[in-house]
This record gives structure tokens, sequence and C-alpha cells, in this order.
């Protein structure tokens, strides 16, 4: 069985948290300084890239291996009977959905912050060719101008001039968690289909969330179409898709007013 990765930080009811990106959790020292006095924050590293594994070998990646790998932590860090809160990003935020759908009945309660899967859109292969440009972009020109075109997908900008690069070695790329993300999780995640039904029937334990600044972008788009698909409720938090890293602090207070406390009349506990 693959080995777990990720640390634990604080004193309360646990809150996983299962990053974006490739899952390396960079930058979230902040918000988890924010948030460790009211919970216990869990955070998983999925590919073990904060813990050692930078630089080995890395495989394509599949939501169902990170959420089922969550699963096994929220398994190791809680109490019997116990449920959990998990906040998940971006990628994360698709495995936290999966996570949701295929195990409801240990978990309190999800926030999925601008899951980008794009599929789900009445116009999602036109959404999901964007990714697969980026994937292109960083074969043909390299990590910069991929992040370019990733970026104006996501922002709706118009596509930036490709100008030829220099391609990363693959010694280079499994180093890097931004060229690890685009290569071996963006398409698979963004192209993977969230089991809405299943969600619907665990509204109640699910919060779609979506940064202020994203307003008029397509993960602001995206979130809100699954909340409306499923009943999940929905709510804005500070700042853009990186707004856990632009403002740890208010990010913080929103996840702590968004999550139902533990002992709400008629909110579901774990079975």
């Amino acid at each position: 069985m693959t080995e777990l990765h990720y640390d634990v930080r604080g004193h309360g009811p646990v809150l996983l948290i299962v990053p974006g990106g490739s899952g390396h959790p960079m930058g979230l020292g902040p918000l988890v300084d924010a948030l460790a006095g009211r919970f216990t924050v869990v955070t998983y590293d999925p590919l073990g890239l904060a813990h050692g594994r930078l630089g080995q070998p890395v495989a394509d990646q599949r939501v169902e291996e990170w959420s089922e790998g969550a699963h096994r932590v929220l398994e190791e860090t809680l109490t019997e009977g116990e449920p959990g809160y998990v906040l998940g990003m971006s990628s994360g935020a698709i495995a936290a959905l999966d996570l949701l759908a295929r195990h409801p009945h240990r978990l309190r309660h999800v926030i999925a912050h601008e899951p980008p899967c794009v599929g789900v859109l009445p116009d999602g292969d036109r959404q999901l060719s964007v990714f697969r440009e980026v994937y292109d972009t960083y074969r043909a020109a390299g990590l910069a101008a991929a992040a370019a075109r990733l970026t104006a997908g996501l922002t709706g900008a118009a596509p930036p001039e490709v100008e030829p690069g220099q391609p990363r070695t693959r010694e280079q790329e499994l180093t890097d968690p931004m060229a690890l993300f685009v290569v071996h999780v963006l398409r698979r995640f963004t192209s993977h289909q969230p089991d809405l039904d299943a969600l619907a029937a665990a509204a109640g334990r699910l919060t779609l969330a979506a940064g202020s600044d994203s307003r008029g972008q397509l993960l602001h788009r995206t979130a809100g179409f699954v909340a409306e698909r499923t009943g999940g409720g929905f709510a804005e938090f500070p700042g853009g898709h990186l707004g856990a890293l632009q403002h740890p602090v208010a990010f913080a207070e929103r996840i702590a007013a968004t999550l139902p406390p533990l002992d709400v009349p008629g909110v579901p506990q774990a079975s």
C-alpha cells in the first residue's frame, strides 16, 4: 500500500486540507497557522513532494488515488465515530468532491474551492481543449509560456503569443512541482467527471467556493454550476484562485464561518 504523507498542526476538530497543483503544500504555512488555534489541521501531500520525494519518478495521477489517500489519512487521524472536515483547493478540490461522493459517512463537511472540473459545463469540451493547449505549450515553449496560457484560460483573456522555448529535461521536470502539475495532473483532473448524483445525495455536507476576485472567470462559473446541479452550498472567499496564499488570515476566517459547528442539530454526523 502506498505510503501516506501528511502533517498535523493545532487542536480541535480535524480539518483535512488537500492542496492544489501537484499536491505540494508549499505556501500554505500562513493559512495553517491561522487555522491551528481552532482545528487540528491535517495537510495532505499526495505525492510526498514536501516529504523527500521531490525529484523521484512520478506517474500520471488519478483523482481516485488522491481521494482514497485522503480517506486513509482521515482514518488515521480521526477518532472512532468522529466526522471530518475537508478543504480541497483547485485540483485538490476535485479530489475532495470524489472523497465526498465515495465516503460521505465519514465527512462532516467539505469545502471545494474552485475545482477545475470544467468537463461538467455545457461547453466542457471547449474548455477542456484549453488545458490540453497548456500541456502542448509546455512541451513546445516551456513552463513560463504554459503558465501564461493557463492564466489566460482561467481569466478569459486572449491567449498569449507562444514563442519557442527550451523544454525541460525529465530531471528538471521532476524537481519542479508546477511542471509536475502540468505534465501529470492537469489533463487528468480537469477531464474528471464528478459523480453529481452522489454529491446531490450528500449536498448538506458540501459547499462549493470561489474567490471574489474570480467573478466572471471560468472556475467561479464551474463552482457555481456544480453547486446548482448538486444542491450544495456556494460561498465566495477572499482573493482569487490562489486566495489561500494571497489572504491566508481572511481565508481562514471564511473557512471557520463556512464549516458547520460539530454540535449544530440536524447537520449530518459520521456513522
